[in-house]
């Protein structure tokens, strides 16, 4: 039995599948909420975790390496959690506040979701 699922409008690829609230393609890894939304968000970008992991602002993520802070002798531990982070464009696209450093800028490749 055939499903009336969208197709990817990433790869246009037919065998997507509903996730939850979302639609996921397995071909390209894309996921999204609906036509309307795909259509509205195509200037947003999509930031993802180091595990592929859809990130919002408001998540919560755990640092994955020891990452040294530019500038200063200071070493952000591995396994250190960030709370309540917010996305902003840039190469460093996570804009947050570590306890003990202050405000900070990450990449997401260096964080997943927790």
């Amino acid at each position: 039995m055939m499903s009336n699922f969208p197709n990817c409008p990433t790869c246009n690829s037919e065998y997507t599948y509903e996730d939850g609230s979302h639609f996921v393609c397995p071909e390209c890894g894309h996921e999204w909420t609906s036509e309307l939304e795909t259509e509205n968000s195509e200037d947003k970008k999509i930031i993802k975790d180091a595990n592929g992991n859809v990130l919002n602002d408001g998540d919560s993520v755990t640092v994955i390496k020891d990452l040294k802070v530019k500038g200063s002798s200071l070493v952000i531990k591995i396994g250190t959690k960030v709370k309540n982070i917010r996305l902003i464009d840039g190469d460093h696209d996570i804009d947050c506040k570590i306890d003990s450093f202050g405000a900070m800028k990450l990449k997401s490749e260096f964080v997943k979701k927790i």
